[in-house]
């Protein structure tokens, strides 16, 4: 058995989970998430906990590998639901800025055109600094993926340090080219 799988997951008050079939529901004031559940694992909810259990259905090894991670997977949707996930990036460069209005996040980051997103549903943006961008939902996975297509359209170069980064990241400067004589 998964050592992560083995821990039971606390609900919090004010988060509900439901399990009907292979079909786990969790609600939250953070919003609401759904997961199918693998045909390998049983989830079980009792006294405020959800407990995760293999139930021997396939291959052993196939059991182990998803105990653990539904695990993991239902632990970060109470979490999202009930207090949320959040990325924040960081625009380096001259003249860069970026604007959240209502739906949609609009980068001037150097291009001749702005670059502009639609927010996926569940996701809110926020820009507290013009060269602040502040990604916020109860998804964990939707969060980070929507972190990563923003920062991917200019990800941080080594030579000057531009380009869009996340707060905590650490960029390896590089020394440029050095002239002998």
């Amino acid at each position: 058995m998964s050592r992560i799988g083995r821990l039971p997951i606390e609900i919090p008050s004010g988060v509900d989970v439901a399990a009907s079939g292979k079909v786990v529901t969790v609600k939250g004031p953070k919003g609401s998430l759904d997961m199918t559940i693998r045909p390998e694992i049983d989830v079980e909810i009792k006294d405020r906990e959800v407990v995760v259990s293999p139930n021997g259905a396939g291959a052993p090894r196939d059991a182990r590998a998803y105990h653990g991670m539904t695990r993991a997977l239902l632990h970060n949707m109470v979490v999202g639901v009930s207090k949320g996930f959040e990325k924040t990036l960081d625009i380096i460069g001259v003249g860069w800025n970026a604007q959240a209005q209502g739906k949609k996040l609009t980068l001037n980051i150097g291009f001749c055109h702005p670059v502009e997103f639609d927010l996926p549903d569940g996701i809110e943006v926020e820009t507290p600094k013009p060269t602040q961008i502040v990604v916020r939902g109860a998804d964990r996975q939707a969060v980070g993926q929507f972190a990563a297509v923003v920062r991917a359209v200019r990800p941080p170069e080594p030579y000057k340090g531009k380009g869009i980064r996340y707060t905590d990241e650490q960029v390896r400067r590089k020394q440029g080219k050095s002239f002998g004589s």
